[in-house]
């Protein structure tokens, strides 16, 4: 009897594990499911996919092995283990599973080579010790529309220390402008990626589609985040001065004019 082809893809922190599916997403065939274990409702990595590739279903919680009865055989599969999981976490039962390590170049030897089936080369970045992994600290931001030049000031100061030592920072953030865009940093990396996502713009009151943040570093300070981040999302009646605005804005006569 035939079953679904099951991917689990792990690695360690930064190194390209959700840039690699998503490459395997850009041309589908066959029914396709994306599943991480342990993320919960508030999931970057989760709206991400489900916003930019909608064709893709999305398994959310921890459903144990129970969904996978309702995965068509010809399906395929892609579980991403975060690397604060048990390499053996992708619930997957007795079914065969292929495992791929997305690693960096220069690390040599490591828990991931010992289970991967398949090694893909990702960002080279310095290898974390594992006694030493990074805490995880996320939040919802639905709703919330940020100022533009006060985000591009907070996310300058988390990457560069300001609060803690940050490890990777990944997002999605509302604009005025009713654009949502998803923002990645990896320490070692240059710079802050910035990507809007093929969404609708959102110019009627706040946004009710899901935004949110994910940190992952050492001694960060959760409390005067989680205040700075507030302090940068704009208030109803500016945002609805700045929604008016884009509502009116006609590009056609600005080009004519």
């Amino acid at each position: 009897m035939r079953s679904p082809s099951l991917i689990a893809v792990a690695g360690p922190p930064g190194v390209g594990k959700t840039t690699w599916i998503t490459e395997q997403l850009q041309n589908i065939a066959c029914p396709t499911f994306y599943f991480s274990p342990g993320l919960g409702p508030i999931s970057v990595d989760l709206a991400r996919i489900n916003y930019t590739f909608p064709a893709v279903q999305i398994i959310t919680g921890d459903r144990g092995e129970s969904w996978l009865a309702n995965v068509p055989p010809e399906a395929v599969v892609y579980c991403e283990l975060g690397f604060h999981l048990d390499l053996n976490s992708a619930q997957f039962g007795p079914l065969p599973y292929r495992r791929v390590a997305v690693l960096p170049p220069s690390l040599k030897d490591s828990e991931w080579h010992g289970w991967a089936d398949e090694i893909i080369p990702g960002n080279d970045l310095s290898p974390t010790n594992p006694e030493s992994l990074p805490n995880l600290w996320r939040s919802p931001l639905t709703g919330i529309v940020f100022d533009p030049p006060s985000l591009e000031m907070i996310l300058t100061e988390l990457t560069g220390g300001a609060y803690g030592e940050l490890q990777r920072l990944k997002g999605i953030f509302e604009m005025p402008d009713g654009r949502a865009f998803y923002i990645d940093f990896v320490q070692g990396l240059t710079g802050i990626e910035y990507a809007e996502l093929p969404l609708e713009p959102w110019l009627e009151g706040r946004p009710q589609r899901f935004s949110g943040i994910e940190l992952a570093g050492w001694n960060l300070n959760q409390k005067l985040i989680a205040d700075t981040l507030l302090e940068g999302c704009l208030a109803d009646e500016i945002l609805t001065h700045y929604q008016q605005q884009y509502k009116n804005f006609n590009p056609l006569e600005e080009a004519i004019a």
